[in-house]
């Protein structure tokens, strides 16, 4: 169902994805949006790596919103911060592009738990973090993105 990664030499392996997924800091959420277009917009998520799922958190009306309820298919696009060779100029990043099923997530205790977990990954300290949490849980939706297909590609950009 899903393609192969055409430039094989370059894919990584899944233990180097689930690597880029818990340190990656912004990704990608791309579904089908207006008409028919695409519609990409930028994240913060959190990797889940004991079920495999990606959750993020946004306003519980919108265009991803909608999106998602006409169609739950989605593309999840991260990367790392990638590095440099000694005494080279190009930059080798590593990426990972994720297909999935997005579920709006209902429960409050899963929602309230995620969120703090979210929060903790950028907020400066557990304190501020879970205050963050205490004020907006209920103004929030989460979304659990069920990994369905994944790649990952290392990418010398020269």
């Amino acid at each position: 169902m899903f393609r192969e990664m055409r430039r094989a030499k370059q894919q990584v392996s899944e233990e180097d994805c689930k690597t880029v997924l818990r340190t990656a800091k912004r990704a990608v959420l791309s579904v089908i949006g207006d008409d028919g277009y695409p519609y990409g917009v930028p994240i913060d998520f959190l990797f889940d790596e004991e079920n495999g799922t990606i959750y993020f958190h946004c306003a519980k009306a919108g265009h991803k919103i909608d999106a998602i309820k006409r169609c739950p298919k989605v593309c999840f696009t991260t990367w790392n911060e990638g590095f440099r060779k000694p005494g080279e100029w190009p930059w080798n990043v590593t990426s990972v592009i994720a297909m999935g099923i997005a579920e709006l997530v209902d429960d409050t205790a899963v929602t309230s738990e995620k969120a703090l977990k979210l929060a903790l990954k950028y907020y400066p300290t557990s304190v501020a973090a879970q205050a963050e949490v205490d004020k907006a849980v209920f103004r929030v939706q989460l979304v659990a993105i069920h990994v369905q297909h994944m790649t990952g590609k290392l990418v010398k950009e020269s």
